[in-house]
C-alpha cells in the first residue's frame, strides 16, 4: 500500500463523537484494534495521516509557574524511577526514526532544561538518529549557559515560550520574576549557532495589549515570533471559548502598527500560518489551534516523560512503552504497540463538539 496523506480509511470522529472509532481503547486504556490497519510500517491512521514529528516529554518539573500551563504549585512530582532514563529515551528515538519514519524530534516538558542529563540525553540521540533535527521547546531559563553544551550534543534549534517582554507582566503571567534570564537565554542561543530561534507566545486577553512590542522586539534581534490561541490546556481548568482571542483580533492589532502580507502556509503540516513583516523577509506567524484546526494534516507523535504514547493532545488514551521496555520487548513489539496507538488517533480535537471535555492532563504533563 501506498502511504499518501488523502482522507480515506475511516469515518471521521472527533473527540466527543458518539461516532468514535476508538470503541476498543475506551474500553481498555491502552488497547487499541488494529485488525483493519494495513501493513505498513510508518505510524498512519485510520484517516491517512502519518505522523513524522515526534515530541518527547522529559521532565515534569518547570521553573516557571505559567497560569495557562500549570498550577502555583506546579505539577505532581513523577518519581525519578518511572521517568525514562537517558538510553531509553535514546532507544525510542531510535526506533521511532529507522523502524517508524519519524523525520523530526522535539524535546519537551516541562521545562526539559530541568532535567540534568539533557546533554546525555541529546548525545545519546544524536548518536543513534545522524541527521535527524533534533529541537528543543524551553523557557530560555538558565540557556545562556548552557546553549553551547547543547549545541556540541547535538541540538539543531529552539523554540522559546516568551509570553511579555514587559518585565511586571512577565512576572504577573509566570509567578516568576524571571524575564532577563529568558531574553539573555534567546540570545545565547543565537550566539552558540541555533538555527532558527523562534519564540512562541500565546494569544491571550491579557498580552493583547503588548503582542505589537514582543513582535518588534524579536525582529530587532531576529528571531521568529510566533502567537499560540490559547487551548483547554491549562491545569486550573479556566479556559473558556467565550474568552479566548482568535487569530483574526491579534492580526487586526498588530495591523495597526505592522503592514502584514499573507504568506500562508508551506508545508500543510506546519501549524503556523505566516504573515511577512513591513514587505520584509521576517515574518510573524500564528497558530491557530482552535479556530482554524489544522487537525486533518496533523502529523505528530507524542511520548510522555513517563514513557506513554499520546496520538493526540486531547486524547486521554496512552500506551505505556516503558512497562513494555522494562519487561523485555523487542523493537518489534514496541513498534507494534506505537502503530496501533496512532492507527486508532481521533481524527480532530473536539472543542466545538458538544459535551466536549479537557484532557485531564494539563500542556506541562503531557509536554508541548
Amino acid at each position: 500500500m501506498t502511504v499518501s496523506s488523502v482522507v480515506g480509511l475511516g469515518i471521521p470522529s472527533v473527540k466527543g463523537s458518539e461516532s468514535s472509532n476508538n470503541t476498543e481503547s475506551s474500553k481498555s486504556p491502552g488497547v487499541f484494534s488494529v485488525d483493519d490497519r494495513p501493513d505498513v510500517p510508518v505510524l498512519i491512521d485510520r484517516f491517512g495521516r502519518v505522523a513524522r514529528d515526534l515530541r518527547v516529554s522529559i521532565t515534569e518539573k518547570c521553573s516557571l509557574r505559567c497560569t495557562y500551563c500549570m498550577p502555583e504549585e506546579g505539577l505532581p512530582a513523577i518519581p525519578a524511577e518511572n521517568l525514562l532514563t537517558a538510553e531509553e529515551i535514546a532507544r525510542v528515538v531510535s526506533l521511532a526514526v529507522h523502524r517508524l519514519g519519524v523525520e523530526e524530534v522535539r524535546f519537551t516538558g516541562g521545562e526539559p532544561l530541568m532535567r540534568a542529563d539533557l546533554t546525555d540525553i541529546l548525545a545519546r540521540c544524536a548518536q543513534r538518529v545522524p541527521g535527524i533535527p533534533l529541537a528543543m521547546t524551553t523557557n530560555a531559563i538558565g540557556l545562556e549557559h548552557r546553549a553551547e553544551s547543547l549545541v556540541e550534543a547535538g541540538l539543531s534549534r529552539v523554540n522559546v515560550s516568551l509570553d511579555s517582554i514587559d518585565r511586571a507582566h512577565f512576572a504577573e503571567l509566570t509567578r516568576r520574576d524571571r524575564l532577563p534570564s529568558v531574553m539573555a537565554g534567546i540570545r545565547a542561543a543565537k550566539r552558540a549557532g541555533l538555527n532558527p530561534v523562534k519564540v512562541n507566545a500565546v494569544l491571550m486577553p491579557e498580552t493583547l495589549h503588548g503582542a505589537g512590542d514582543l513582535l518588534e522586539w524579536c525582529l530587532n534581534e531576529g528571531v521568529a515570533l510566533r502567537f499560540i490561541e490559547q487551548m483547554p490546556l491549562d491545569a486550573d481548568h479556566e479556559w473558556a471559548r467565550s474568552n479566548m482571542l482568535d487569530a483574526q483580533q491579534l492580526l487586526d492589532v498588530l495591523a495597526t502598527r505592522f503592514d502584514l502580507t499573507e504568506v500562508g502556509r508551506e508545508d500543510p503540516s506546519a501549524p503556523a500560518e505566516e504573515w511577512a513583516v513591513d514587505g520584509t523577509d521576517a515574518t510573524v506567524g500564528i497558530i491557530a489551534s482552535v479556530t482554524r484546526s489544522f487537525c486533518s494534516d496533523c502529523d505528530r507523535t507524542r511520548l510522555t516523560a513517563e514513557g506513554t504514547v499520546r496520538s493526540c493532545l486531547f486524547s486521554d488514551e496512552e500506551t505505556d512503552l516503558r512497562a513494555a521496555m522494562r519487561g523485555g520487548a523487542t523493537d518489534d513489539e514496541l513498534a507494534a504497540l506505537w502503530r496501533g496507538a496512532m492507527w486508532n488517533k481521533w481524527a480532530g480535537h473536539g472543542i466545538d463538539a458538544e459535551g466536549f471535555v479537557p484532557p485531564t492532563r494539563s500542556m506541562g504533563a503531557i509536554g508541548g
